[in-house]
C-alpha cells in the first residue's frame, strides 16, 4: 500500500484495511498507535524506508518516497520463471494492448524466452482507442476511481462523468467499459470509441462492485441491460440454411432446440415453415438481440412473443423502403 501511486493512504486507511487482512487471517486487530509505531520502525535498520507524508483532499497521507521499494527481497524460482514465462507469452499475444509493453521489458530483464504465437485472438486493428485497454486495465486492477470524458453516437458534445471501473467486456469486435456512476452506483457501459480521455481519481475511495458481473450477462445478448424489462420466451424458426449454425453456435446460453412433441406442436402451428428447426432463448430483449434476430434475415423469423415479432417486421420494413430511395 505504501508503494502504491494510485491511491493515497492516510493512517485510518491503513489500518483498516491492515485489520480487514488480520481478520480474514483469524488475527486479533491491532489499534492505530501500532501502525504508526511499524511505519516508524521501518525507517531504521534493517529497512531503511524513506517514509513521504503529503496532504491530500484535506487528508494527511503516508507512502513511499521510492515508488520501488520493498521490504521484501526474493529471487524466483526456476519453476516461477517458467510458469511467468507462459503467462506472460498467452498475454502478450493480445493486440492493442499498448501499454503492455512492459512485458517484453519484463521478459528481457528476467531473461525468458519468446514462445511462438499459438493462439489468435479476434481484434479489430482500426477499431479507435484499442490503446486505452492497458490503461484501462491498470485501473481496474488496482481499483482506481477516475473521471471519464466521453460522447455518444448521436451527440458528440463531450460529457464527463466519476466513474468507478470494473470490467473490460469484448462483444462483436468493440470493447466495452463497465462501471458504476459515483453518484449514484448505477451500472452503465462505455464502448471505448466512445471515451475521449480517462484521468485516475486518487483522492476519492474506489467503491468495490456489490453485485456479480458474470450473471449480469446471463440473461442478456450484448452487454445492453435494461433494468425496467423482464426475461422474455423468445420461440424463433430457422431455415435448413442456417440451422447447424444455430444449433452449433447458441445466440445465448439459454437456447433450447425443441423436438418430439413441442416440435410437432409447432409444425402444425406453423405449417407453411418447411424443414429447419425451432429453438428457443430466455432472455432481456434490448438492441444487441433485435439485431443479431434480424441479422438472418429470411433463415431466421420470430414467432414469439408478438413484441419482438413486430420490432424485428418493423426493421425490415425500414429498410426495405430506405433500399426502394436508392
Amino acid at each position: 500500500m505504501l508503494s502504491d501511486r494510485l491511491h493515497h493512504y492516510d493512517i485510518h486507511e491503513l489500518t483498516d484495511k491492515c485489520n480487514d487482512l488480520l481478520y480474514e487471517a483469524g488475527f486479533p486487530e491491532v489499534s492505530q498507535r501500532s501502525i504508526e509505531k511499524d511505519i516508524q520502525y521501518m525507517q531504521y535498520a534493517p529497512f531503511y524506508a524513506e517514509i513521504e507524508r503529503f496532504w491530500s483532499n484535506g487528508r494527511k497521507c503516508i507512502r513511499y518516497a521510492d515508488q520501488s521499494f520493498s521490504i521484501f527481497k526474493k529471487e524466483l524460482s526456476e519453476e516461477e520463471c517458467i510458469l511467468l514465462q507462459e503467462v506472460l507469452n498467452t498475454i502478450g499475444q493480445f493486440d492493442g494492448l499498448a501499454n503492455f509493453d512492459w512485458i517484453d521489458r519484463l521478459q528481457g530483464s528476467l531473461e525468458l524466452k519468446k514462445r511462438k504465437k499459438i493462439i489468435s485472438f479476434s481484434n479489430n486493428p482500426y477499431l479507435e482507442n484499442s490503446n486505452m485497454l492497458g490503461v484501462l486495465f491498470d485501473y481496474i486492477s488496482n481499483s482506481v476511481a477516475v473521471k471519464l470524458e466521453y460522447h455518444t453516437f448521436k451527440d458528440e458534445v463531450v460529457k464527463d462523468i466519476v466513474f468507478h471501473p470494473y470490467l473490460l467486456k469484448q462483444y462483436n469486435n468493440r470493447w466495452f467499459l463497465l462501471g458504476a456512476a459515483d453518484e449514484d452506483n448505477k451500472i452503465l457501459n462505455f464502448a471505448l470509441d466512445r471515451i475521449n480521455k480517462v484521468t485516475p481519481l486518487p483522492g476519492i475511495k474506489y467503491r468495490k462492485c456489490k453485485i456479480d458481473l458474470a450473471e449480469r450477462f446471463e440473461n442478456i445478448v450484448g452487454v445492453t441491460l435494461y433494468e425496467d424489462r423482464k426475461i422474455e420466451n423468445i420461440v424463433f424458426w430457422v431455415s435448413n440454411y442456417s440451422k447447424e449454425y444455430v444449433r452449433t453456435k447458441p445466440l445465448h446460453g439459454s437456447q433450447k432446440l425443441f423436438k418430439n412433441d413441442k416440435e410437432k406442436e409447432l409444425r402444425l402451428q406453423y405449417p407453411n415453415l418447411e424443414g429447419g428447426y425451432f429453438f428457443s432463448i430466455d432472455c432481456i430483449p434490448n438492441y444487441e438481440l433485435i439485431r443479431e434476430l434480424s441479422s438472418f434475415g429470411k433463415d431466421l423469423l420470430v414467432l414469439s412473443p408478438k413484441t419482438i415479432k413486430d420490432e424485428i417486421v418493423e426493421r425490415a420494413k425500414i429498410n426495405y423502403e430506405a433500399y426502394n430511395l436508392i
